[in-house]
Parts: C-alpha cells; structure tokens; sequence
C-alpha cells in the first residue's frame, strides 16, 4: 500500500495515545529514501478531543518545519498531508539508538558519558528554547544516538503521545485539554498544564540520572519535605560537582533549577558558581520538634472551596495537636535532661570518588596550605560525638519554661566539622555566611569549589583542640589545631581561627571568616 501515492510502508515502529508510527520509504526519490511516518488515529466519540490532538499534530509539523533546518540534531520535516480523512506527517530517519535501548544493552553509563551527550544535547535545547518552543516529552525513549557520528538527535516533539486531561477555565468550568509529557519525567508546573523551559531541564536532568542509575523516576524514593527526588545512593561514583548540578535541574520547585539551558551549559562545561540547591534559608537546621514533614501536593489537582477550607481548618487542628504535643514532651525532656546539639540526617550519602580541582588554591600541600590557599573549615573524626554545652542552665521553677538551647560557638564548629565528616555537604555550606560563601578566594566556583575540596580531596579532619578566644551576644572568635587526612594518604596538621556570627532568624552560628 503506497501513502499518498508514494510511501511505501515498511515496518511499525510504535503506536499509543492518539497515532502510529511507520517506517517507510519514499517511491518518489531515486535513492528511495527511508523515512518515519506518524498517522493521527481518528477518534470518533469524542470530536472535541480529536480537535484538540489535530491542532498539536499541526502543530509539531510546523515546528519541525523551523526546527529542522536549523539544526542537524532535529529531525527535518519532509511532508505534511491528510488522506481518507486522517492526517500524516513525514520526517526524516535517523539511523541509531535510544538512550534507553543502549542502556538495556549496553548496561549503566560512566559520567564522561552522560556529560558529553549533555555537552551536545543542551545548545540543541537551547535553540529550540529560543524559538519559544517547550519540547515537554524529554526522556531517555526521545534522544536517539545517531550510528552515523555519535551525536544525540532530539526527538518526538509531542504529538502522537499527548493524553488528555481536565483543567479548570477561569469561569470554574471544566474543560479537556491537552497534557503534553511523560509521567516520572514529567514536573509538577507540566502535569498542571503549565509548561516552562524548565520543565525541559528538569526532564533532561532525570533523563542524564537515568543513565547513572539504570532507574526510572518512579523507582526513586521522594525527600518529604522538599519533593525533591533521591538518587544519589545508585551512582556513589558521581563526582560530587555533576551530582549538585543534576540536583539542581530536579528541583521540585521550578524556581530553584536552572535559569535557562545556557546556564546549566556553562556549568557542565566550567564549574561556573552556582548556589546550593536550596536557598541557604530553607537549608538551615533545626530542631526536628519544629518540623512535620508532609508529602507534596501536585499544584494541578483541583481545588473545592468549601471543603477545602473545612480541610484547612481540620488540618490546623491536627497539626495544632502535634506540634503542642511536641511541646509538652520537649519541655519534659528537657528539665529531666541537659539538651544536646544534634544534626539533622541528610538524605544524599557521601560521594567516594576523588575530583581534581581545577584550580591551584585546592592542592594538597606538604604542610597546612595559608587561608589565602584553602577554604579554612573542616571536619573531625567521624567517631567524634556532639559537644555538650559547657554552661548549664539554671534549675526552672514549674510555671516557667526552658530557655531555647543556644549551643555555643565551640561546639557549634564541633558539629559543623562533623556534619561535614558525614558527607552532609548542604548541611555544611549552609553554615557559612551569605558573604562567605561568596568569598571568590576561597569559593573561585561558589559550591563547586566546596565540594571539590571536601570531597574530592579531603578523607576526613580530626579537630585536636577547640578553644574560645572571645564571644559576646553577636560574635564569637574560635581557635582550632586540626589534622587533615587527605585522600593520597598525607596527614597534615594546621590551625585555623574561625570568626562566627549569630544567625537570630535560624538560631545558630555561622562562620563568617576565617584566618
């Protein structure tokens, strides 16, 4: 059966949602050239829907049409027709690979790996972003790897996938719509119908974690309080620096990723300095009596007024219940015990691997590098336990309660070392100051500097000596003799003094400076 008088169909490739998908060559051409056809499917009981695919169908023609030419990694748009009363569109076959059929083949990838194809995917990405087109179907099953050159081809820009969902006109009204994407790769921001370049990035960030991981995103485990997804436990051999860039492109909250795809270049490319994943606020510890931990919930679930402020009020009164159950047990262990530092777990476990710092003032040295040289914060030994504080409160009477613990500045760089110790490198970096963290000589790359060090260079630091040199309400100066056991097998010993500001708004100190 010849198409349009002139393809000839030669195998399917696939089909679901509202189309197939053929392989076929063209009669017309000498060479008989192969290409890929997508037939939209009709849909009888449901007209309104089948207008809405036949629109997106259109549309992923047109977008080929000034995708195509402009870039080698996009497939060109050979025809657009409709026969017998269903649509047809033609485009060029490309000869190669999924991501996800190399890896069930050819087994997990190493990062070199994932970062080239990275490397070579984010300026396609950009410029079909710079068209102001969202592709919204980013997956491992949509990049295929070219047998020609290697290089990765972006893919199935939509339409034959799409499922319909119900949205809510500003009327209140329900109607059908169109959501573009594939569940597990798919943001929050894009289930709600609300795509954004972001939504781009958080897809390629998961499908970059695919490939480290073997596992899908449904597979992975959720960080309750953030919605933030937990991977780094099946790839401990990613370097600390790409595993904070892959964080970041995940963000449950779009706000959090990427501005754009050039700036996620840049940083694969150069180690450009970049914040941590969470805003250095929502990284600050806390007591756990303050925190309920609850799932996120997807902003595109509908919303029902009256029983939702109903569930609002009832909501209030439960958590009213907890956290002042919360209290009482707090204020009861606390007069029948001195209260101690802890730190709160962090869910991503330490990276093993060692990384080569890009720049000269992260070299290990025979003696203590300067402050100039180092970013002067470390870490003791892993058996080492929390500091109690040295000043004991004073016997309470029954009707007032316990002062908030103040931990002092002692054993909060005790802590802060520890919490380094563990690999809780988040954790850590929120415990510098804004303008530390800022500090281009000690941090030349913002986080990536931090990391590099801490864990690419550094095996853990035993604290020898913590001593007090002056402190009052506000300020705290410390003195530290250490010993650093680097991961070449060197043991170094330094000394360190630590200048620590009190954070009111988080209740605890942050370093501020270092000599």
């Amino acid at each position: 059966m010849l198409l349009n008088n002139r393809y000839r169909i030669i195998q399917i490739l696939g089909g679901g949602g509202f189309g197939e998908t053929f392989k076929a060559e063209d009669t017309q051409i000498p060479s008989n050239r192969c290409c890929v056809i997508k037939q939209l499917r009709q849909i009888h009981n449901n007209p309104q829907v089948y207008q809405l695919v036949q629109q997106r169908f259109q549309r992923e023609a047109a977008i080929l049409e000034e995708l195509g030419d402009g870039s080698n990694q996009i497939p060109r748009l050979y025809a657009y027709f409709s026969e017998n009363g269903q649509f047809y569109l033609v485009q060029e076959y490309i000869e190669g690979q999924t991501l996800t059929a190399k890896v069930q083949q050819q087994g997990l990838m190493s990062e070199s790996s994932v970062k080239e194809i990275l490397t070579s995917i984010l300026p396609v990405l950009d410029y079909v972003h710079s068209k102001g087109i969202v592709h919204r179907d980013i997956k491992p099953d949509n990049i295929l790897i070219r047998s020609a050159d290697g290089k990765p081809i972006l893919i199935d820009f939509g339409a034959v996938k799409e499922t319909v969902g119900m949205t809510m006109t500003p009327s209140g009204n329900s109607t059908n719509s169109i959501v573009i994407g594939t569940p597990g790769f798919m943001p929050s921001e894009q289930s709600a119908g609300r795509p954004m370049f972001a939504s781009d990035i958080y897809s390629l960030g998961l499908t970059a974690i695919y490939l480290l991981t073997g596992k899908m995103p449904q597979e992975l485990a959720t960080d309750p309080a953030t919605g933030n997804l937990l991977w780094r436990e099946y790839a401990l051999s990613v370097t600390p620096s790409f595993a904070t860039l892959l964080d970041k492109a995940i963000q449950f909250n779009a706000r959090y990723r990427f501005v754009n795809v050039r700036e996620m270049l840049e940083a694969l490319q150069s180690g450009v300095s970049f914040p941590p994943t969470v805003p250095y606020t929502e990284l600050a510890s806390v007591t756990p009596q303050k925190i309920i931990s609850v799932s996120p919930v997807p902003s595109h679930q509908p919303s029902h007024q009256g029983n939702g402020q109903r569930g609002i009020f009832l909501g209030s009164l439960i958590a009213g219940g907890l956290i002042g159950g919360s209290v009482v047990i707090g204020l009861t262990l606390n007069r029948q015990q001195p209260q101690q530092v802890t730190q709160q777990p962090e869910t991503q476990p330490r990276a093993s691997s060692t990384i080569q710092p890009s720049t000269p003032a992260f070299q290990p040295q025979d003696t203590i590098p300067s402050p100039t040289q180092v970013p002067s914060y470390t870490a003791p030994n892993t058996t080492t336990t929390p500091v109690k504080s040295q000043t004991q409160s004073s016997q309470l009477s029954e009707t007032t309660p316990p002062p908030v613990h103040r931990p002092s500045p002692e054993e909060a760089l005790q802590n802060y070392f520890l919490t380094i110790n563990q690999g809780q490198y988040q954790t850590a970096w929120s415990q510098l100051s804004p303008n530390y963290q800022n500090n281009k000589r000690l941090h030349p790359k913002g986080y990536f500097s931090y990391i590099d060090w801490w864990a690419g260079q550094v095996q853990k630091v035993d604290v020898k000596r913590v001593s007090l040199v002056e402190a009052s309400q506000e300020t705290a100066t410390v003195d530290t003799e250490l010993k650093y056991q680097m991961k070449t097998g060197k043991v170094v010993p330094g000394s360190v003094r630590f200048s620590l500001l009190w954070d009111v708004e988080n209740n605890k100190w942050v370093i501020a400076n270092t000599k």
